[in-house]
């Protein structure tokens, strides 16, 4: 918002070609979701980069949201992504961006396993070009996961 102190961020959900190109001229980052790593550092994070950088503007922001869990039972959590997750499976910029994650459901491209795991996709996303890593569905596999889940990022975020 023009005069807003201090100024209020402009974050649009762009993942197909011309909603990046405006992203990336006009907003200050973009939030995709269901975009894994490779969807991100081959195709999100290149084009939203070059149209900013074309315009005259800061590298921006690529708050990628992520659905994910910490679990014991992955075979589980990752059945009730699979059911919880296809919803998005209807919509062509959702087919789209999955494809390009090398995946063929939205539940494929969630981050289901122990700390371990979620820790090292956590650092995939980052290495792809993400500036931020929001995770999302972090309730597919009930409190105790979620709690694992929040207490795992709470200490990737501190360092």
């Amino acid at each position: 918002m023009p005069g807003a102190e201090p100024p209020v961020p402009l974050l649009v959900a762009a993942m197909a070609p011309q909603a990046l190109r405006a992203s990336g001229e006009l907003a200050d980052g973009i939030l995709p979701l269901l975009a894994g790593p490779r969807a991100l550092a081959e195709h999100i994070v290149p084009a939203v980069t070059a149209a900013a950088e074309a315009a005259g503007r800061p590298a921006p922001r690529i708050v990628a949201f992520v659905p994910g869990v910490v679990t014991a039972d992955v075979e589980a959590v990752r059945q009730t992504a699979t059911e919880r997750l296809a919803f998005y499976e209807q919509f062509p910029s959702f087919q789209r961006v999955i494809g390009l994650s090398g995946a063929t459901r939205a539940a494929d491209v969630a981050v289901i396993g122990d700390e371990e795991t979620v820790a090292a996709e956590v650092r995939r996303y980052r290495e792809a070009g993400a500036t931020e890593v929001v995770f999302t569905a972090t309730d597919l596999g009930g409190p105790e996961d979620q709690h694992r889940t929040w207490r795992l990022l709470g200490e990737l975020a501190a360092g």
